[in-house]
């Protein structure tokens, strides 16, 4: 059975290759989507999570991740908020096949899946991204979004602790992309006005993006959200934003960003426009105007493990 660590998952392929192989991923029958076994221990400052999530592809390949959430590692930064193992099976006669570290998959799973959303629905020519939050999922979402719109030339970084955000701009990625400036910010209301790209990795509960801010053209990638009471842009956000999703099944009845204004009546499931699934079968054109905002929720699901884990595996065998 092949062992994958995390060095050989987020050092084997660029982003570019990573987003090609998922888009060709997409045109295959899915199959399962996501089986989700969560619980969770709440004490008076945060609450923590374990979750199981599963994908089967009929034929291909199947697999399982057991993840651990625990926010308060954010605070030392000893441990990652997120950490997690994944087991890849042979899809045929269902032998295993490859165990991977789960909390690099993540990573690079979460980080090429808005990639994806982004290759797809933002305007071509995006020269400054927003980064809202700095924890550790944040160094490769910028590092996916840059790779593959090479026309950024700047991102901001703002979060509820500063030091945070400097040290994310002060770290390898001003080393890795000579040709960006990072640079830390405080008055987020300003900046998500001036960013082509706003991109939001948190764990808030309540909105930290409000549509009023936002300006004709942006793309907007939600990532941090992904329970039933968590959300991170309000109301007008969905008002004035083109809905698009990775997966349906893994969004609309089971995270907070688009569950609450849909039981409020802020908007309805047929505002969601399409998932990662039509719009690399072209059943859907995606961005329709250069002044379109586009706003594209991040949830993840055993599927796209699945199809990252198959992506390391094949690329990944000795020699």
């Amino acid at each position: 059975m092949l062992m994958l660590d995390a060095k050989t998952i987020l050092n084997k392929l660029p982003f570019t290759t990573l987003v090609d192989e998922l888009a060709t991923m997409h045109l295959e029958p899915i199959g399962q989507i996501d089986e989700l076994l969560m619980t969770s221990e709440t004490t008076e400052k945060t609450t923590s999570h374990l979750f199981i999530r599963t994908g089967w592809q009929q034929g291909k390949a199947l697999g399982a991740k057991v993840i651990t959430v625990f926010p308060d590692n954010n605070k030392n930064r000893v441990w990652p908020s997120i950490q997690a193992i994944y087991v890849l099976f042979e899809g045929v006669n269902g032998t295993p096949i490859a165990c991977l570290d789960g909390t690099a998959l993540t990573y690079i799973k979460t980080a090429t899946d808005s990639a994806l959303g982004c290759r797809l629905l933002a305007r071509n020519d995006i020269a400054t991204m927003l980064m809202i939050g700095a924890g550790e999922m944040a160094r490769y979402l910028i590092t996916a979004h840059c790779e593959i719109r090479p026309s950024l030339k700047q991102v901001y970084v703002w979060n509820r602790t500063p030091e945070k955000a400097v040290q994310l701009c002060e770290g390898e990625l001003a080393s890795r992309f000579d040709s960006i400036s990072f640079t830390p910010v405080s008055d987020i209301e300003y900046y998500a006005g001036k960013a082509d790209l706003v991109c939001a990795a948190t764990a808030s509960p309540t909105p930290v993006i409000q549509g009023e801010w936002l300006q004709a053209g942006a793309h907007v990638d939600l990532v941090g959200a992904f329970t039933a009471e968590m959300r991170e842009a309000n109301d007008e956000c969905l008002r004035r934003g083109s809905l698009f999703v990775d997966a349906r099944e893994t969004t609309v009845n089971h995270i907070g960003e688009l569950m609450i204004p849909i039981a409020n009546g802020v908007i309805s499931e047929s505002d969601v426009l399409a998932d990662l699934s039509d719009l690399c079968l072209n059943k859907h054109p995606g961005r329709s105007s250069e002044s379109e905002i586009t706003l594209y929720k991040n949830g993840g699901g055993g599927h796209l493990d699945l199809m990252m884990a198959r992506i390391m595996h094949q690329h990944c065998q000795p020699a």
